[in-house]
């Protein structure tokens, strides 16, 4: 087993990404919404509620992160690494109500009788500052999520990005709203901006669904298992590979075949040299589990795991 010691310290790295990102969005969220009910421009207002999500989200990595310091229990024998993919469902979901919130809102303005009136300028001094904002805060949360392999930050990294092409739209609707003298493209502008936010929000609660229900988001590894075993000899037919995800680590599990002839101990030894195999083909694994057979009583009526004929 490789054991990670570095769990104290991707909390902390998950805490302060969290704390920059809840002051920052704050920052830039009460700007926009303040200037966007002063300017009267709804893509500007529009854009500091999304804003107010990512605090909310960035509020509830806090506390995800806490939780995933927990020690294992006998209740959750894993430990709580997994609620950062529940806490990234969460977050997926209060994305798509932003967005429908938003697209409401423009689809009624757009329709309305009542008579729109061109933004105030000020509202293009806000949105330029949150354009640059919010991209030095994605930038930080990508590189920093990268770091420690956390879906939470990346996911909320993909979520600002988002925020940064809203925000560049919500400008490039400004700047025709005052060129054409037509305050309706404010109100198109904030339609199409609440498509991009239900879209990526979809995305999101799709790809969290793989940690959630024992998936991995990279099936490569699968290759890079099997061709392990293959260096190790005297280990033959891996079967039934199984693989899941604790946090940002690797769970295998796996049977193998060996000669019916050998002793224990010889078999023994050649279990750890395929767990020392794999644990030098990839990075992050939590625990290896081998299973070893006598080669030809290999169980033909098991149901989980993957077996070498289906990946090649």
């Amino acid at each position: 087993m490789k054991a990670n010691n570095s769990d104290l310290s991707r909390e902390k790295i998950l805490i302060r990404t969290s704390w920059i990102s809840t002051i920052g969005n704050a920052i830039l969220s009460v700007s926009k919404i303040i200037v966007g009910l002063l300017a009267g421009s709804l893509a500007v207002l529009g854009d500091g509620i999304d804003s107010a999500t990512d605090v909310i989200i960035s509020i509830v990595m806090i506390f995800t992160a806490r939780i995933m310091s927990r020690p294992p229990s006998k209740k959750y024998v894993f430990g709580y690494e997994k609620a950062e993919s529940i806490a990234t469902k969460i977050l997926s979901l209060v994305i798509f109500y932003a967005g429908m919130q938003m697209l409401l809102s423009s689809i009624e303005s757009i329709f309305s009788d009542e008579v729109k009136e061109i933004p105030a300028p000020v509202a293009i001094y806000v949105t330029v500052f949150s354009i640059i904002g919010k991209l030095l805060l994605a930038l930080y949360q990508y590189r920093q999520g990268k770091k420690i392999n956390s879906s939470m930050l990346t996911a909320n990294a993909v979520n600002m990005r988002n925020d940064v092409v809203i925000s560049s739209g919500v400008l490039l609707g400004l700047i025709f709203t005052f060129i054409f003298k037509l305050p309706i493209l404010d109100s198109v502008t904030g339609l199409i901006i609440s498509l991009f936010i239900i879209k990526s929000s979809i995305g999101i609660f799709m790809d969290s669904n793989v940690e959630l229900m024992d998936g991995v988001k990279d099936v490569n590894i699968y290759n890079k298992i099997f061709e392990a075993v293959e260096k190790v000899p005297g280990a033959g037919n891996p079967h039934r590979v199984r693989s899941r995800m604790i946090g940002n680590l690797y769970n295998i599990t796996l049977d193998i075949e060996v000669d019916p002839q050998m002793t224990l101990m010889q078999a023994h030894e050649i279990a750890d040299a395929v767990e020392k195999s794999i644990e030098n083909s990839i990075d992050n694994v939590y625990d290896i589990l081998v299973h070893v057979e006598p080669a030809g009583k290999c169980q033909t009526d098991e149901k989980f795991g993957i077996d070498k004929d289906m990946v090649e």
